[in-house]
């Protein structure tokens, strides 16, 4: 491993590479179609609005939820396993959701079982690149998200197309046989053992004398590994972020959902409502590499808590554009400026958490970080499908959805502008002291900078750059 790690990025990183935009396509451009098939769902259960709705919730919540769990597994079997694992799980939840006859049938197969195996290979995907690029890992991030983009614009065409002839049954059935390729591509992944560091070595179990203290001891070591509660507790910057998002995200997936509900609602042709979709997901496909290119650069590395918090804004004040009208040519131009904001928060969010967090604790805190916001996702859908009950208009659902975005945007760009503010009279109450220290949100240490503390550095601001 220490020689794969050493070595320049051969011809088969590239096809990993090629198998990680596939399994992201696959995985986390499926849950953008749901809304196709939200009319049909609540047709066929009689269901209102709000108990229709916590399908894509619990689907979009497991994909993200399942992280700690999706880590503990790569640590233990590696990242082919993992994805092939994952692949099958959600092939079995489709395929198992196509023959539901109630609605909590379909809460458990296609929501819970697909989730969880979709989380599995999706975050495996992006595990495996961290491991065989080095040099290209930010083109290689910034490709790989190209994959969400383009399965975004495939997956509501193929949803519309397969629903006339087969209704969701059949559809579900067929997407669950795609959904297999995520097998494939983690059949791809050529195993690749990670290098083991103190805080790996923390998390694996120990032989104990007495079984019974050692499995607690191991198990107070996995939650503190995989879920960040001291991060949580000691950084302000970590609790703003993962507060802002948590609420940012009540209102962020509602237009997935809602958008194709709502163009029918208004009389637009079904196909035309299914194109919406994906405009939002073909857009993407230029917008989101470009915008991961950009503010990976250096000089906006002090800016980028800023630039998510504009981008979070931008992408609640464009809400507000099918509030005030249904029309599809109103609704095109709001699809192109939604996928304008949407590609810099797709682009920022991880990226302002590896620079706010230290790296040697990011994955703890991301563990923390994606189940947190897993608690929003789940409860959004259905809160927004019990209002659409209650007032049997979209256009509510809609600006609950800028509501929650807008407030969260002037939360995080207030409070992060304060925290700037003590930062910068940190140094200067120091100046005459000893060398200061590095900012809180980097969490780097400069005590001896000829030591091996000064490599630690490097390698961290390398890492954090992309």
């Amino acid at each position: 491993m220490p020689q794969a790690l050493e070595r320049s990025e051969g011809c088969w990183a590239w096809v990993v590479l090629l198998a990680s935009v596939v399994t992201q396509g696959l995985t986390l451009g499926f849950p953008t179609c749901i809304g196709i098939f939200f009319t049909e769902l609540q047709r066929e259960f009689q269901a209102s609005n709000s108990e229709t709705s916590w399908f894509p919730s619990i689907l979009t919540a497991m994909l993200h939820a399942g992280g700690p769990l999706c880590s503990i597994l790569v640590g233990r079997f590696g990242c082919r396993v993992t994805m092939i694992l994952g692949g099958v799980l959600a092939s079995l939840g489709l395929v198992a959701g196509s023959f539901c006859g109630t609605l909590g049938q379909l809460y458990l197969t296609a929501g819970f079982i697909t989730g969880l195996g979709m989380c599995f290979s999706f975050q495996s995907s992006i595990t495996v690149l961290g491991l065989y690029f080095t040099r290209w890992r930010v083109l290689a991030n910034a490709l790989a998200s190209a994959g969400v983009s383009l399965g975004i614009t495939l997956w509501p065409l193929l949803s519309r197309y397969l629903l006339e002839d087969l209704g969701w049954r059949g559809t579900f059935l067929i997407f669950g046989g795609v959904l297999l390729h995520c097998c494939v591509c983690g059949a791809v992944v050529r195993p690749v053992p990670a290098r083991m560091t103190p805080e790996a070595r923390e998390g694996l179990p120990s032989h104990s004398k007495r079984p019974s203290r050692g499995c607690l001891a191991v198990c107070g070591r996995a939650i503190r590994r995989h879920l960040a509660f001291d991060v949580l507790r000691d950084s302000m910057g970590y609790r703003v972020y993962t507060l802002g998002v948590v609420w940012m995200i009540m209102g962020f997936p509602l237009p997935h959902i809602f958008l194709v509900p709502y163009a029918i609602r208004h009389g637009v042709d079904e196909h035309k409502a299914a194109l919406l979709i994906s405009v939002i997901g073909f857009s993407n496909i230029f917008l989101r590499p470009m915008a991961g290119l950009v503010v990976g650069r250096r000089e906006f590395a002090g800016h980028r808590k800023y630039l998510f918090s504009l981008a979070v804004l931008l992408n609640g004040l464009t809400n507000l554009v099918c509030v005030a009208s249904a029309d599809f040519r109103v609704l095109v131009g709001y699809c192109l400026a939604y996928s304008v904001s949407m590609s810099g928060i797709g682009a920022l969010l991880f990226q302002v958490l590896m620079d706010i967090v230290p790296m040697d604790r990011f994955p703890s805190a991301l563990g923390l970080f994606t189940v947190l916001e897993s608690i929003s996702i789940l409860i959004s859908p259905p809160l927004a499908g019990l209002l659409l009950d209650a007032t049997n208009d979209f256009s509510y659902v809609f600006s609950m959805s800028s509501f929650f975005l807008i407030s969260a945007a002037l939360f995080m760009g207030s409070s992060f502008c304060v925290l700037g503010k003590k930062e910068r009279q940190g140094p200067r109450a120091e100046a005459e002291g000893a060398a200061p220290e590095a900012a809180p949100e980097q969490g780097l240490a400069a005590e001896d900078t000829d030591g091996p503390e000064k490599r630690l550095r490097v390698e961290i601001m390398y890492v954090t750059s992309v």
